[in-house]
């Protein structure tokens, strides 16, 4: 109390004076990919889109991840996602979030992570004798199904595919500058087909014992993660950044599974092109060229 003042009658509550409500609290899972943003200081983010089964969060840091998505189990779990057991109504694009300290804040809930999983499990052994075979299902299946890529097959996708299988850097780095942004939507199909085929010269390459193939993942991770975030979405350049790292969703890891022998190919190839309007298809484009490029530098030692 100041001096000279005495306390004033208690008024009733009003809308304007009524203090913030208290949050709601809940748990969820994360990816170990945004373990770095939620162990951090806590630090404010905006809601850059807002959708009925996710959310993502564009963190106000230089550092990556950047964006963090909020999804619910029905929505992809995405590499740089928190897990809920439900859905969060009312939350807009625009609105203010906070990030950090083991929790996310947002829309007046509190999401404390309680559980983590990897989004860049290990692949294991992959069998030589099935890999071949595997590149032509991948094919079919993909030449099937009405589901198509974003991007015409010509120009840059065909240079990629060239300078993957040859093992060129010129012309593998070339062609991911031209891939990088390109589309549109909140991924563009250039970077959607960079993130297959990064997570899949990286793993397969690993699995099958192919050192060249993850030579190759390294140049093209340090191309497409060094200005991502001026070429591109937000929501896009944290995906680059993680699939650069091996991470990504489990309807890609389920396709790489498959063509490495440990689970059957063609069911998870129809489950990765349902993803986005044309996501999946871009996504298992880029793992098709990362396959053929393992192959390719398998038979040429």
């Amino acid at each position: 109390m100041s001096v000279g003042t005495r306390p004033r009658g208690r008024r009733a509550a009003t809308p304007a004076s009524r203090p913030p409500a208290a949050p709601t609290f809940m748990s969820g899972a994360a990816s170990v990919a945004v373990r770095p943003a939620l162990e951090a200081p806590r630090r404010p983010a905006r809601v850059l889109a807002a959708f009925p089964l996710a959310l993502y969060l564009e963190i106000r840091s230089e550092s990556e991840p950047h964006v963090v998505a909020v999804v619910t189990g029905e929505a992809t779990r995405l590499p740089n996602a928190v897990l809920l057991p439900e859905r969060l109504d009312g939350v807009s694009a625009g609105d203010d979030a906070w990030v950090g300290e083991g929790s996310v804040d947002v829309g007046g809930v509190s999401i404390c992570v309680r559980r983590w999983w990897d989004p860049a499990p290990p692949l294991g052994p992959a069998d030589p004798v099935r890999l071949a075979p595997a590149l032509g299902v991948l094919g079919r299946v993909r030449g099937a199904s009405p589901r198509r890529p974003g991007l015409d097959p010509d120009g840059a996708p065909a240079l990629l595919e060239r300078g993957c299988r040859a093992g060129s850097l010129v012309e593998s780095i070339t062609a991911a500058e031209r891939l990088i942004g390109l589309g549109p939507g909140l991924t563009p199909s250039g970077d959607d087909m960079l993130a297959g085929l990064l997570v899949a010269l990286r793993h397969l390459g690993a699995a099958a014992g192919v050192p060249r193939a993850v030579w190759l993942a390294d140049w093209l991770a340090a191309v497409v993660t060094y200005d991502a975030r001026t070429r591109t979405t937000p929501i896009s350049a944290t995906l680059l950044h993680c699939a650069a790292r091996g991470e990504a969703s489990p309807e890609v890891t389920g396709v790489l599974r498959g063509v490495a022998g440990h689970q059957p190919l063609e069911p998870a190839v129809h489950r990765l092109l349902r993803l986005g309007h044309t996501s999946g298809a871009d996504l298992a484009w880029g793992v098709q060229i990362g396959l053929s490029a393992v192959l390719a530098h398998r038979e040429g030692r």
